[in-house]
């Protein structure tokens, strides 16, 4: 599989990156909450990334993206840009492969994103997300020291690595003896999406799959409305830090195209409630990006009465304080 073939991604694509990676990753629980399952009509069953290790999905796909690396690449190590968790994921992996990592990252990411890929041992460069091309900085650094740039999303092999959350769903709800009927995911570039839809749909053809985006970072629901990819207008701001992409990846959008059935918008307020909405049923702390598929149901962007949905909590990533005020604020 090639970098200019991410339509080619397949079911056999993600089954191998879970062979690959299955010794490393966690295999997150599916939960229910009978108190959760009334408050949306519906049965709900999230996936809980948000206790992957590092806190977050991108896990996944940064394993199967460096254990693919040669032997000559290796001692040159990984630069990668990042808001956060692909940050987080990177450097835990070198951490653990003995690896060079460094990390370009906005100057106004959380302090536990920042503070966390330091303490993995990973270099850091801080860049202004309004002023700067963060992956132009990227590009300088691998011209200088040789290291391989890792993108967050537009590489087949991380979709393939973030997609072995599909196959776990899968096994999980036939243990269960369930089926969905729905299953909705975060969209910031499109990787998760991707891959979750790729193998969805591949062993369970009649779910119907959504993005969920928060309000001023719709570039999904947009591009999938136009049928072409299209950017947001500059200035928008969100709770949501992890998914502020400016468009869809050119790698990740073809096969979103072919597999949602569209994508789904929320707002700031309806993120905070979900994320107090799944302290209260779930015990679960998930960050403001990761907790937007609930926002949608509980919001009713999402039409699942009476059905069931899968949900995936893609991160728990938040600093302390901006989840005390974000459930301080929820309004229910």
């Amino acid at each position: 599989m090639t970098d200019s073939a991410a339509c080619d991604l397949s079911v056999a694509d993600i089954q191998a990156a879970h062979a690959r990676i299955q010794q490393y990753v966690v295999r997150t629980p599916l939960l229910e909450s009978e108190a959760l399952n009334c408050l949306a009509g519906a049965r709900v069953l999230v996936k809980a990334e948000n206790l992957q290790k590092t806190g977050s999905f991108k896990y996944r796909g940064a394993c199967n993206r460096v254990l693919q690396m040669t032997d000559e690449q290796r001692p040159l190590g990984i630069v990668a840009f990042s808001s956060g968790n692909h940050a987080l994921a990177i450097s835990a992996v070198c951490a653990r492969l003995g690896m060079k990592a460094t990390i370009v990252m906005p100057s106004d990411a959380p302090r536990a994103k920042i503070d966390g890929v330091r303490n993995y041992g990973a270099t850091v460069r801080l860049f202004d997300r309004r002023a700067d091309d963060r992956e132009a900085i990227a590009r300088d650094i691998a011209e200088r020291t040789g290291a391989v740039t890792v993108p967050p999303y537009d590489d087949p092999r991380i979709m393939a690595g973030q997609g072995t959350i599909g196959l776990e769903i899968v096994q999980q709800l036939q243990e269960i003896g369930a089926t969905a009927e729905i299953v909705l995911a975060a969209a910031g570039g499109g990787g998760l999406i991707a891959g979750v839809a790729t193998a969805i749909h591949a062993q369970c053809a009649q779910a119907r799959i959504y993005a969920v985006e928060p309000a001023g970072f719709d570039d999904t629901a947009r591009s999938l409305a136009e049928g072409k990819q299209v950017s947001n207008a500059p200035g928008a701001q969100s709770i949501c830090d992890s998914l502020q992409t400016i468009s869809p990846g050119e790698l990740t959008f073809p096969i979103n195209k072919r597999l949602l059935s569209g994508s789904l918008v929320v707002d700031d307020n309806e993120v905070r409630r979900a994320m107090r909405v799944a302290f209260d049923t779930l015990k679960l702390v998930v960050e403001p990006g990761g907790v937007t598929p609930l926002a949608a149901v509980l919001s009713g962007k999402a039409d699942v009465s009476g059905k069931t949905v899968v949900l995936v909590a893609s991160g728990g990533n938040v600093d302390a304080d901006v989840f005390r005020t974000a459930l301080a604020q929820a309004v229910s």
